[in-house]
């Protein structure tokens, strides 16, 4: 490493610890001043350093950027991965993981459950918007007026007689989930399948992805789906805290079906 770069970041760790002034600075790291001020100046044109109306330093943007960007690009699925494999140990069930992009939802990771009965899913393949839990979940990061135009292209294709109809009806179904912390499919894409699903958090506070847990009827009813949701939020909350997020996970466990079936409804 060249003398130059290493008093530069000598400079850096010792303005980012509370070395503010010029003379301080240079006795620290044992140079003129003219030297560090030839430093300094580097390092603020391009926003590693800021000085303020009193000739003090600070650090600057670009750290925080750097600092950010390193966090947000961290592998959710290589993060998530060993969170996943023991809640499907745990629950026995089928888990996904899946993200947002431009208006598609993806599984990016899949844990297959002990059950016979498997899922039609795959890893890549998109989820139904308004007929799965991730979907609801991922949608539910997205604010009022993209929310409404993702919403508006969807091909609202029933599956089954729960699957939501509407734009509106979908657009509502995100905000309930989002304010609870979790979302449902109930037997909304197959007819023999329950599934709830819960976001991960990034560094940023923003949803980076959803991770859900699906079971047939013919293992639990759908009450006993609702009850592995402790299971889940605990999971997802680890994952977040992985990525760097320091908040709290909204979690509203569910006190009666949040939702009546709409065979019921619709005749």
């Amino acid at each position: 490493m060249s003398q130059s770069l290493s008093r530069a970041l000598d400079l850096l760790d010792l303005v980012s610890n509370g070395t503010r002034t010029l003379d301080a600075l240079a006795e620290a790291v044992g140079v003129h001043k003219t030297t560090v001020l030839r430093l300094l100046r580097t390092l603020e044109e391009h926003g590693y350093v800021t000085r303020d109306s009193e000739y003090r330093y600070h650090v600057g943007s670009t750290v925080f950027t750097l600092a950010q960007t390193a966090l947000d690009t961290r592998d959710v699925r290589g993060v998530a991965s060993p969170v996943l494999r023991a809640l499907g140990a745990a629950t026995g069930q089928t888990v996904h993981l899946a993200a947002y992009d431009g208006g598609t939802v993806t599984y990016i990771d899949k844990v297959e459950s002990r059950q016979p009965l498997r899922m039609y899913s795959r890893v890549g393949l998109p989820a139904a918007l308004h007929a799965t839990a991730v979907a609801k979940v991922l949608l539910g990061g997205l604010d009022d007026a993209e929310l409404a135009r993702v919403a508006s292209t969807v091909d609202f294709e029933r599956f089954t007689g729960n699957t939501i109809g509407s734009s509106a009806e979908l657009i509502e179904e995100v905000r309930r989930s989002a304010e609870r912390g979790w979302a449902q499919d109930h037997e909304e894409h197959e007819t023999f399948m329950n599934c709830v699903g819960a976001p991960v958090f990034g560094a940023d506070g923003r949803i980076a992805a959803a991770v859900s847990v699906s079971v047939p009827n013919v293992v639990l009813p759908y009450e006993g789906v609702l009850g592995l949701l402790p299971a889940l939020h605990d999971a997802t909350a680890r994952i977040s805290a992985e990525l760097g997020f320091t908040g709290d996970s909204p979690f509203l466990p569910p006190t009666t079906p949040s939702r009546p079936s709409r065979k019921d409804t619709d005749d």
